[in-house]
């Protein structure tokens, strides 16, 4: 078997391995996801705290800590198919665009495939996925839970949550997402690429071999740190397109011009914290546990 076969990520062990990493990170890391979506549905006019530490201890305080996990059973789901597909799509296009010669994958060509793969995860998973977290999120805050909180049961609730939606309601903000998820997946997945070939040559590590644990870890931290910035106004208009009043927004930037005229710029980064919080952390689970599945599949 030549090197360049060798080097080739097979398909099959590619989708495992990131399904793995999607569901182990999901678990680890929802109560960021949760504080940063109910900080992103609160409007400038209301009062609520701004600190995700603090909001969490309040829900958790008065709520109960599983109400900090409302949606997460449907967030897993779509993180496990979410990241299999992210990380298949990623490994087949950079398989296609890496140099015949030495195998490596330059930055722009890095850049790429991220960006090809994060269009293919934002269409096949996230969208309804996250759409349907974001309902479940909103509805806890209603004086009315219709989904939650009505002793009906977790199934039955996301049952009729999906059938008052309906196909065509569960793509709700398809094309912010799409933007965000290609955005992400450029930068983040270009960005960790490039980072751990720039490694990978200074600690003399071939290319068909991971990088030791906590390498893998700060690398794929630090990716997760400069995606957050770039792309929150994106994850911002994103969510308030999938909440329960999405119908008020006539397309994606109608609901950037209304959420930027009623509430300012400031509103678009607000959920920042929680969301870095948990993409540092993310960047270092996933990208870890991705490496060793696949290191082990081999």
């Amino acid at each position: 078997m030549s090197e360049k076969q060798k080097q080739k990520v097979d398909p099959t062990s590619s989708f495992i391995a990131g399904a793995l990493a999607g569901a182990i990170e999901g678990s680890i890391t929802y109560p960021f996801e949760f504080a940063k979506t109910r900080l992103q549905l609160s409007s400038k006019a209301v009062n609520v705290t701004k600190n995700p530490i603090k909001l969490l201890y309040q829900i958790g305080r008065f709520q109960g800590i599983g109400a900090m996990y409302i949606g997460c059973p449907v967030f897993i789901v779509g993180n496990t198919a979410k990241a299999s597909i992210r990380f298949l799509g990623f490994d087949m296009i950079k398989d296609m665009l890496k140099d015949p010669l030495t195998g490596e994958v330059s930055g722009p060509r890095g850049v790429i495939a991220g960006l090809g793969a994060g269009l293919m995860e934002s269409v096949f998973a996230v969208t309804p996925f996250e759409h349907v977290k974001t309902l479940m999120i909103d509805d806890k805050r209603s004086p009315t839970p219709k989904y939650s909180n009505n002793g009906k049961g977790v199934l039955r609730n996301y049952g009729n949550l999906l059938r008052a939606e309906g196909l065509r309601g569960l793509y709700s903000g398809v094309i912010p997402v799409s933007m965000r998820q290609a955005a992400n997946s450029a930068v983040r997945l270009g960005c960790y690429n490039k980072i751990k070939t720039i490694v990978q040559k200074y600690t003399s590590t071939p290319v068909d071999k991971p990088l030791s644990s906590g390498l893998t870890f700060v690398v794929g931290a630090f990716s997760g740190i400069v995606t957050v910035y770039s792309t929150m106004p994106i994850d911002t208009v994103k969510t308030r397109m999938q909440s329960l009043e999405h119908s008020k927004y006539k397309n994606t930037l109608d609901c950037f011009v209304k959420v930027y005229k009623n509430e300012g710029l400031k509103i678009f980064w607000k959920g920042a914290t929680p969301r870095l919080g948990r993409l540092i952390l993310s960047g270092g689970i996933v990208f870890t546990v991705y490496e060793k599945v696949l290191d082990v599949l081999k």
